[in-house]
Protein backbone atom coordinates (compact mmCIF):
# COMPACT_ATOMS: atom_id res chain seq x y z
CA UNK A 1 0.00 0.00 0.00
CA UNK A 2 0.95 3.41 -0.83
CA UNK A 3 1.15 6.53 1.79
CA UNK A 4 1.43 10.25 0.51
CA UNK A 5 3.36 12.67 2.34
CA UNK A 6 2.05 15.92 1.39
CA UNK A 7 3.65 18.40 3.99
CA UNK A 8 7.34 18.29 4.98
CA UNK A 9 7.67 16.08 7.74
CA UNK A 10 10.60 15.18 9.51
CA UNK A 11 12.29 11.62 7.72
CA UNK A 12 11.90 9.56 10.87
CA UNK A 13 8.26 9.12 10.04
CA UNK A 14 9.31 7.78 6.28
CA UNK A 15 11.46 5.84 7.53
CA UNK A 16 8.78 3.88 10.20
CA UNK A 17 6.53 3.65 6.93
CA UNK A 18 9.07 2.33 4.71
CA UNK A 19 10.11 -0.26 7.33
CA UNK A 20 6.73 -1.71 7.74
CA UNK A 21 6.69 -2.46 3.91
CA UNK A 22 4.37 0.30 3.24
CA UNK A 23 5.72 2.39 0.00
CA UNK A 24 6.05 6.31 1.01
CA UNK A 25 6.34 8.63 -1.30
CA UNK A 26 7.01 12.43 0.14
CA UNK A 27 5.28 14.93 -2.47
CA UNK A 28 5.28 18.25 -1.15
CA UNK A 29 4.10 21.54 -2.33
CA UNK A 30 1.30 20.20 -4.84
CA UNK A 31 -0.92 22.45 -6.30
CA UNK A 32 -4.67 21.17 -5.35
CA UNK A 33 -5.47 20.17 -8.85
CA UNK A 34 -2.20 18.08 -8.85
CA UNK A 35 -2.66 16.57 -6.01
CA UNK A 36 -6.29 15.63 -7.01
CA UNK A 37 -4.53 14.16 -9.81
CA UNK A 38 -2.69 11.61 -7.56
CA UNK A 39 -5.03 11.09 -4.72
CA UNK A 40 -6.42 7.95 -6.16
CA UNK A 41 -3.16 6.01 -5.80
CA UNK A 42 -2.69 6.30 -2.10
CA UNK A 43 -4.54 4.34 0.69
CA UNK A 44 -2.86 6.96 3.05
CA UNK A 45 -2.51 10.32 3.26
CA UNK A 46 -0.03 12.35 5.66
CA UNK A 47 -0.73 16.23 5.86
CA UNK A 48 0.74 19.30 8.47
CA UNK A 49 -1.64 22.37 8.03
CA UNK A 50 -0.62 23.57 4.22
CA UNK A 51 -2.47 21.03 2.45
CA UNK A 52 -6.00 21.59 2.80
CA UNK A 53 -8.06 17.91 2.36
CA UNK A 54 -11.58 19.38 0.76
CA UNK A 55 -14.33 18.05 -0.45
CA UNK A 56 -12.85 17.55 -4.00
CA UNK A 57 -10.05 15.96 -3.34
CA UNK A 58 -12.12 13.26 -0.61
CA UNK A 59 -14.45 12.67 -4.08
CA UNK A 60 -10.69 11.57 -5.70
CA UNK A 61 -9.75 9.77 -3.19
CA UNK A 62 -11.10 6.18 -4.60
CA UNK A 63 -8.50 4.30 -2.58
CA UNK A 64 -7.82 6.49 0.38
CA UNK A 65 -8.61 4.74 3.84
CA UNK A 66 -6.65 7.24 6.27
CA UNK A 67 -5.65 10.71 6.62
CA UNK A 68 -3.46 11.47 9.79
CA UNK A 69 -2.49 15.13 11.03
CA UNK A 70 0.77 15.85 11.72
CA UNK A 71 -0.14 18.36 14.63
CA UNK A 72 -3.15 18.59 16.49
CA UNK A 73 -5.48 21.34 14.73
CA UNK A 74 -7.22 19.82 12.08
CA UNK A 75 -9.45 22.85 10.53
CA UNK A 76 -7.58 22.02 6.96
CA UNK A 77 -9.45 18.27 7.02
CA UNK A 78 -13.22 18.32 5.78
CA UNK A 79 -14.37 15.69 8.49
CA UNK A 80 -17.74 15.42 7.33
CA UNK A 81 -16.83 14.76 3.50
CA UNK A 82 -13.83 12.41 4.76
CA UNK A 83 -16.29 10.45 7.26
CA UNK A 84 -19.13 10.34 4.46
CA UNK A 85 -16.40 8.30 2.17
CA UNK A 86 -15.63 6.43 4.94
CA UNK A 87 -11.90 7.61 5.61
CA UNK A 88 -10.48 7.74 9.10
CA UNK A 89 -8.76 11.24 10.17
CA UNK A 90 -6.58 11.27 12.85
CA UNK A 91 -4.27 13.98 14.55
CA UNK A 92 -1.41 13.68 17.10
CA UNK A 93 -2.33 15.25 20.08
CA UNK A 94 0.41 16.14 23.05
CA UNK A 95 2.86 15.60 20.60
CA UNK A 96 4.03 19.62 19.98
CA UNK A 97 2.26 20.33 23.33
CA UNK A 98 5.10 21.92 25.21
CA UNK A 99 6.82 23.44 22.10
CA UNK A 100 3.33 25.33 21.75
CA UNK A 101 3.12 26.27 25.61
CA UNK A 102 7.18 27.46 25.53
CA UNK A 103 6.46 29.47 23.02
CA UNK A 104 3.41 31.14 24.84
CA UNK A 105 5.92 31.67 27.60
CA UNK A 106 8.44 33.06 25.62
CA UNK A 107 6.12 35.66 23.98
CA UNK A 108 4.84 36.80 26.95
CA UNK A 109 8.32 37.38 29.07
CA UNK A 110 9.45 39.09 25.30
CA UNK A 111 5.91 41.45 25.04
CA UNK A 112 6.52 42.27 28.98
CA UNK A 113 9.94 43.08 28.72
CA UNK A 114 10.17 44.59 25.29
CA UNK A 115 12.86 42.36 24.24
CA UNK A 116 12.13 42.34 20.20
CA UNK A 117 12.12 46.45 20.34
CA UNK A 118 14.87 46.36 22.38
CA UNK A 119 17.16 43.93 20.02
CA UNK A 120 15.20 46.02 17.04
CA UNK A 121 16.64 49.50 18.86
CA UNK A 122 19.84 48.06 19.11
CA UNK A 123 20.76 47.32 15.58
CA UNK A 124 19.80 50.51 14.68
CA UNK A 125 22.63 51.95 16.38
CA UNK A 126 19.78 53.22 19.40
CA UNK A 127 19.88 52.73 23.31
CA UNK A 128 16.69 53.39 24.43
CA UNK A 129 16.83 51.81 28.13
CA UNK A 130 14.46 54.45 29.56
CA UNK A 131 12.09 54.68 26.59
CA UNK A 132 11.47 50.45 26.77
CA UNK A 133 10.71 49.96 30.38
CA UNK A 134 9.51 46.75 31.12
CA UNK A 135 6.82 44.86 33.88
CA UNK A 136 7.26 41.44 35.61
CA UNK A 137 4.88 38.77 35.84
CA UNK A 138 5.89 37.34 38.67
CA UNK A 139 2.82 38.48 41.41
CA UNK A 140 0.51 38.77 38.15
CA UNK A 141 -2.68 36.74 37.12
CA UNK A 142 -2.45 35.06 33.98
CA UNK A 143 -5.99 33.91 32.83
CA UNK A 144 -5.50 30.53 30.84
CA UNK A 145 -8.64 29.88 28.49
CA UNK A 146 -8.63 26.18 27.53
CA UNK A 147 -6.34 23.74 30.03
CA UNK A 148 -6.21 21.02 27.24
CA UNK A 149 -2.88 19.68 26.64
CA UNK A 150 -0.93 23.06 25.75
CA UNK A 151 -2.85 25.08 28.26
CA UNK A 152 -2.25 22.83 30.93
CA UNK A 153 1.70 23.24 30.51
CA UNK A 154 1.34 26.62 30.43
CA UNK A 155 -0.37 26.98 33.34
CA UNK A 156 2.28 24.96 35.27
CA UNK A 157 4.86 26.75 33.47
CA UNK A 158 3.30 30.22 34.60
CA UNK A 159 3.49 29.18 38.27
CA UNK A 160 6.77 28.56 37.72
CA UNK A 161 7.04 32.19 37.20
CA UNK A 162 5.38 32.87 40.39
CA UNK A 163 2.33 33.95 38.30
CA UNK A 164 -1.25 33.16 40.28
CA UNK A 165 -3.33 31.44 37.32
CA UNK A 166 -6.89 31.51 36.62
CA UNK A 167 -8.58 29.13 34.17
CA UNK A 168 -12.03 28.83 32.00
CA UNK A 169 -12.45 25.71 29.75
CA UNK A 170 -16.19 24.40 29.49
CA UNK A 171 -15.10 20.66 29.00
CA UNK A 172 -12.81 20.74 31.83
CA UNK A 173 -14.10 20.28 35.72
CA UNK A 174 -12.86 22.30 38.76
CA UNK A 175 -10.83 19.31 39.59
CA UNK A 176 -8.87 19.18 36.45
CA UNK A 177 -8.21 22.81 37.08
CA UNK A 178 -6.85 22.40 40.83
CA UNK A 179 -5.02 19.53 39.89
CA UNK A 180 -3.01 22.23 37.97
CA UNK A 181 -2.74 24.57 40.45
CA UNK A 182 -5.35 26.82 38.89
CA UNK A 183 -8.86 28.73 40.01
CA UNK A 184 -11.55 27.53 38.52
CA UNK A 185 -13.80 29.82 36.74
CA UNK A 186 -16.98 29.19 34.61
CA UNK A 187 -17.93 32.56 33.67
CA UNK A 188 -15.20 34.07 30.49
CA UNK A 189 -15.86 37.71 31.71
CA UNK A 190 -14.75 37.24 35.24
CA UNK A 191 -11.67 35.52 33.56
CA UNK A 192 -11.29 38.98 31.71
CA UNK A 193 -11.94 40.97 34.15
CA UNK A 194 -9.27 39.55 36.32
CA UNK A 195 -6.69 38.85 34.18
CA UNK A 196 -3.27 40.94 33.70
CA UNK A 197 -2.52 38.52 31.17
CA UNK A 198 -4.65 36.80 28.70
CA UNK A 199 -3.68 33.57 26.99
CA UNK A 200 -5.76 31.35 24.37
CA UNK A 201 -5.29 27.41 23.72
CA UNK A 202 -8.37 26.64 21.94
CA UNK A 203 -9.25 25.03 18.70
CA UNK A 204 -10.93 27.14 15.93
CA UNK A 205 -14.56 25.99 15.68
CA UNK A 206 -18.06 27.90 15.33
CA UNK A 207 -17.87 28.58 18.91
CA UNK A 208 -14.56 29.66 19.22
CA UNK A 209 -14.33 32.16 16.04
CA UNK A 210 -13.76 35.81 17.05
CA UNK A 211 -13.76 34.45 20.44
CA UNK A 212 -11.49 37.85 21.89
CA UNK A 213 -13.68 40.43 20.04
CA UNK A 214 -14.49 44.27 20.50
CA UNK A 215 -17.21 43.62 23.28
CA UNK A 216 -14.94 40.88 25.21
CA UNK A 217 -11.96 43.39 25.03
CA UNK A 218 -13.94 45.46 26.45
CA UNK A 219 -14.27 43.17 29.63
CA UNK A 220 -10.25 43.06 30.18
CA UNK A 221 -8.49 44.84 32.31
CA UNK A 222 -6.98 48.50 31.18
CA UNK A 223 -3.53 47.53 30.14
CA UNK A 224 -3.76 44.04 29.92
CA UNK A 225 -1.74 41.96 27.53
CA UNK A 226 -3.18 39.03 25.43
CA UNK A 227 -1.16 35.85 23.95
CA UNK A 228 -2.47 33.92 21.12
CA UNK A 229 -0.05 30.86 19.90
CA UNK A 230 -3.25 28.94 19.12
CA UNK A 231 -5.26 29.12 16.17
CA UNK A 232 -5.88 32.49 13.68
CA UNK A 233 -9.36 33.65 13.75
CA UNK A 234 -9.89 33.48 17.52
CA UNK A 235 -8.99 37.08 18.37
CA UNK A 236 -10.79 39.81 15.80
CA UNK A 237 -7.13 41.54 14.79
CA UNK A 238 -9.79 45.13 13.89
CA UNK A 239 -10.42 45.00 17.28
CA UNK A 240 -7.55 44.07 18.63
CA UNK A 241 -5.42 47.04 16.74
CA UNK A 242 -8.16 49.56 18.04
CA UNK A 243 -7.52 48.12 21.80
CA UNK A 244 -3.72 48.58 21.53
CA UNK A 245 -3.99 52.10 19.42
CA UNK A 246 -6.36 53.31 22.38
CA UNK A 247 -4.20 52.32 25.01
CA UNK A 248 -6.91 49.77 26.24
CA UNK A 249 -4.23 47.09 26.01
CA UNK A 250 -0.76 47.37 26.78
CA UNK A 251 0.39 45.17 24.19
CA UNK A 252 -0.06 41.95 22.45
CA UNK A 253 1.43 38.93 20.27
CA UNK A 254 0.20 36.67 17.81
CA UNK A 255 1.64 33.71 16.75
CA UNK A 256 -0.63 32.80 14.26
CA UNK A 257 -3.33 35.26 11.96
CA UNK A 258 -6.72 34.47 10.46
CA UNK A 259 -4.62 34.69 7.16
CA UNK A 260 -1.46 33.29 6.85
CA UNK A 261 0.74 35.10 5.69
CA UNK A 262 -1.31 38.32 7.21
CA UNK A 263 0.69 40.50 5.06
CA UNK A 264 0.92 44.24 5.50
CA UNK A 265 -1.99 44.27 8.22
CA UNK A 266 -2.85 47.31 10.91
CA UNK A 267 -1.25 45.38 13.68
CA UNK A 268 2.14 45.58 12.09
CA UNK A 269 2.68 49.10 12.48
CA UNK A 270 1.70 49.19 16.29
CA UNK A 271 4.48 49.86 18.89
CA UNK A 272 3.00 47.38 21.58
CA UNK A 273 2.50 44.17 19.51
CA UNK A 274 5.14 41.52 18.64
CA UNK A 275 4.60 38.43 16.28
CA UNK A 276 5.85 34.92 14.91
CA UNK A 277 4.96 33.17 11.96
CA UNK A 278 3.16 30.47 13.04
CA UNK A 279 5.99 28.78 14.80
CA UNK A 280 4.00 26.55 18.02
CA UNK A 281 5.40 23.71 16.78
CA UNK A 282 8.36 24.77 15.22
CA UNK A 283 11.67 22.87 17.19
CA UNK A 284 12.99 19.85 15.97
CA UNK A 285 12.24 17.78 19.05
CA UNK A 286 8.49 18.68 18.36
CA UNK A 287 8.98 17.92 14.44
CA UNK A 288 10.21 14.37 15.13
CA UNK A 289 7.70 13.86 17.81
CA UNK A 290 5.09 14.46 15.41
CA UNK A 291 6.38 12.44 12.69
CA UNK A 292 6.71 9.56 14.57
CA UNK A 293 3.13 9.64 15.75
CA UNK A 294 1.83 10.28 12.36
CA UNK A 295 3.80 7.50 10.74
CA UNK A 296 2.62 5.10 13.52
CA UNK A 297 -0.35 5.93 13.77
CA UNK A 298 -0.85 5.55 9.65
CA UNK A 299 1.09 2.14 9.61
CA UNK A 300 -1.01 1.00 12.37
CA UNK A 301 -3.80 1.78 10.85
CA UNK A 302 -3.49 0.17 7.58
CA UNK A 303 -1.81 -2.78 8.59
CA UNK A 304 -3.75 -3.91 11.44
CA UNK A 305 -6.90 -1.44 11.88
CA UNK A 306 -6.70 0.25 14.86
CA UNK A 307 -7.19 3.47 14.93
CA UNK A 308 -5.67 5.66 17.34
CA UNK A 309 -6.58 9.75 18.18
CA UNK A 310 -9.19 9.05 15.71
CA UNK A 311 -11.78 12.37 15.14
CA UNK A 312 -14.50 10.55 13.24
CA UNK A 313 -16.12 7.49 13.13
CA UNK A 314 -16.36 5.39 9.74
Amino acid sequence: MKVLVADPMDQAGVEILTRAGLTAEVRTGLKPEELKEIIGLYAGLIVRSATKVTPDLVAAAKNLKVVARAGTGVDNIDLPACTGKGIVVMNTPGQNSNAAAELTIGLMLALSRYIPQGTASLKACQWEKKKLMGREVGGKTLGVVGIGAIGAIVAKLAQGLRMKVIAFDPYATAEQAQALGAEYLTDLDELLSRSDYLTLHVPRTDQTAMLINQERIAKMKDGAFLICAARGGIVDEEALYQALESGKLAGAALDVFATEPPGACALMGCHNFICTPHLGASTKEAQINVAVAAAEQVRDYLQKGEARNALNKV
